[in-house]
């Protein structure tokens, strides 16, 4: 018996070891309760607790919890993701080791499988084992204007029937100009922020009025950085859930679009009212948040009430654009040489309706795993169960061996669908690509905490306009901002959604028809550290490195 001590005990010592080296780096760890926590490692003691700092809890309702410290007992892991860069960390038999124990190790890595290619600037469709898609924004593609419009007049009429908003303030036409993916709200002060890349406050309104360089640094100070937004940008999920969620959103793509009109108006009315000495008091942020769960609210479409499904179901040509020849021979093609996937944060009744309206009644063909309502970033980083669906309603959760191709599943996570996928494939180390649209859930997530690799969809590049290309957006009025400038920069300067893109997608495309355009095999330049423009197809946005 005390052999037997000694012998875990050495086991669990030279594991201590093996964690210690991570040391000052960031990680994941499963839990075995179905939580995870990701943050920075302070210390691992000899007994393998470890201690980690600036640390997200991810419970099991996918919610995001910040916490300054927190130490993860040895008797709790399930899973320590590894950073790539520490796989060669062979200075102990660990292979032996972890065998023995309860606890497994894996990697991930910052830039996914880039790194792991024989050349990491060149990126080929047909070097990849398994390819998956978003819905919204990538394979179905939206009337941006039109469905900014219906967004923004049945958030005004929520705010105006259910909060008391007054009318006069928000039912004003659309001010398209004003609107830009990616702004920052500040809730306190009533600011939008544009960023520069590292944080900067590029420009900014209080309001809809626009703040000068002088007013600016009279809010946020002389170096025109808000602490809130710069532990953004050191972990772009710290605002999901948690303390600064309660601070700052991030509009993130044209689902919430309007929100900074919406948001903009009711300052300026605000101010208004109190320039004449009268109280006015609206519970701004979370009036809006309140509106946006209400229309968008999965059970709406079932039952066929609120505003925004009903009229979505009723005009879907108003709003959806069907997908050309092209891009159905291409997507048809990548399904015949590839295993497929499509994730999407939809449920399934909406999903059907637009990818049905856009891709044709047979859509499913195109893939060999369906999974809708994923809780995107979560569906990375967490353990959340995929579960069965009876036609529209959830059923049971289902464990990762009762996952089948061929299936709709609801909610889940990557790891639980991974190996599905990696077995279909027949490689023995498949490497996986991910199309998306949203910066944090699409492509930040899945590069932190997975090994898959992915493309950005990015919509501005045609709506500003391309070198070379006179081809422009249908919908540039409302995708090119005069008032805020380029999404891609600000006075020469890369903003803060072009370094992110830069950073963890190898390439950035309009739209995924653009790459219908190219043979299956075909080289393409990816982002590096010295070529910062270089992943930009089919050409460079004007505005980059202006």
């Amino acid at each position: 018996m005390l052999s037997d001590r000694r012998e875990t005990h050495s086991k669990y010592n030279t594991l201590a070891c093996l964690a210690i080296t991570l040391k000052n780096r960031n990680i994941l760890i499963d839990l075995r309760n179905e939580t995870s926590v990701a943050g920075k490692v302070d210390d691992v003691d000899g007994f393998m607790n470890i201690f980690l700092s600036n640390a997200i809890f991810i419970d099991q309702k996918m919610e995001y919890h910040e916490m300054e410290s927190f130490q993860v007992y040895a008797r709790m892991i399930r899973q320590i993701h590894l950073p790539e860069d520490d796989a060669n960390l062979i200075f102990v038999n660990h292979k032996q080791i972890l065998a023995t124990s309860r606890i497994s190790f894996r990697n991930y890595s910052r830039f996914s499988s880039a790194h792991m290619m024989a050349n990491s600037d060149v990126f080929r469709l047909s070097d990849y084992d398994c390819i998956g898609f978003d819905l919204d924004n990538t394979l179905v593609q939206y009337k941006i204007a039109a469905m900014v419009q219906l967004e923004y007049q049945m958030l005004v009429k929520y705010l105006i029937e259910n909060k008391n908003y007054p009318a006069e303030c928000l039912q004003k036409p659309l001010d398209m100009d004003f609107m830009q993916k990616g702004l920052i709200l500040d809730f306190a002060k009533g600011n939008l922020l544009k960023l520069n890349a590292g944080g900067t406050i590029a420009k900014a309104t209080h309001g809809t009025k626009f703040l000068t360089d002088d007013e600016i640094v009279k809010y946020y100070g002389p170096d025109k950085r808000w602490e809130v937004t710069d532990e953004y940008c050191s972990n772009f999920l710290a605002t999901w859930n948690g303390p600064l969620a309660e601070k700052m959103r991030t509009l993130l793509d044209y689902f919430d679009m309007s929100v900074s009109l919406v948001f903009g108006r009711m300052v300026d009315y605000i101010d208004e009212v109190r320039s004449t000495g009268q109280k006015c008091e609206f519970e701004l942020w979370p009036d809006i948040l309140s509106g946006l769960r209400t229309m968008y609210d999965r059970e709406n479409f079932r039952l066929d009430k609120g505003d925004y499904f009903p009229e979505m179901k009723q005009n879907p040509d108003k709003y959806i654009h069907k997908a050309s020849p092209a891009l159905l021979n291409w997507l048809q093609e990548v399904s015949q040489k590839k295993t497929t996937f499509l994730i999407t944060g939809s449920h399934i009744d909406f999903a059907n309706l637009t990818a049905t309206h856009a891709l044709g009644p047979d859509w499913r063909r195109y893939f060999n795993f369906i999974g809708v309502f994923a809780k995107k970033p979560g569906f990375f980083c967490g353990a959340k169960p995929f579960v069965k669906l009876d036609g529209v309603m959830e059923t049971l959760a289902l464990k990762p061996e009762e996952l089948k191709l061929g299936e709709i599943y609801s909610q889940g996570n990557w790891r639980d669908m991974m190996p599905l996928l990696a077995q279909h494939t027949g490689a023995k180390n498949p490497k996986f690509l991910y199309f998306g649209d949203n910066l944090i859930q699409d492509i930040y997530s899945p590069a932190k905490f997975t090994k898959c690799d992915s493309i950005v969809v990015v919509e501005e590049m045609l709506g500003e306009g391309m070198k070379c290309i006179d081809e422009l957006h249908q919908d540039c009025v409302l995708l090119k901002s005069h008032t805020w400038g380029s999404f891609f920069s600000h006075d020469g300067k890369p903003s803060l959604w072009a370094e992110l893109i830069e950073k963890y997608s190898k390439i950035c495309i309009p739209s995924v028809e653009t790459l219908a355009k190219y043979p299956f095999d075909h080289e393409f330049q990816t982002f590096t550290e010295n070529e910062h423009s270089k992943g930009f197809y089919p050409e460079d946005p004007v505005h980059i490195g202006k």
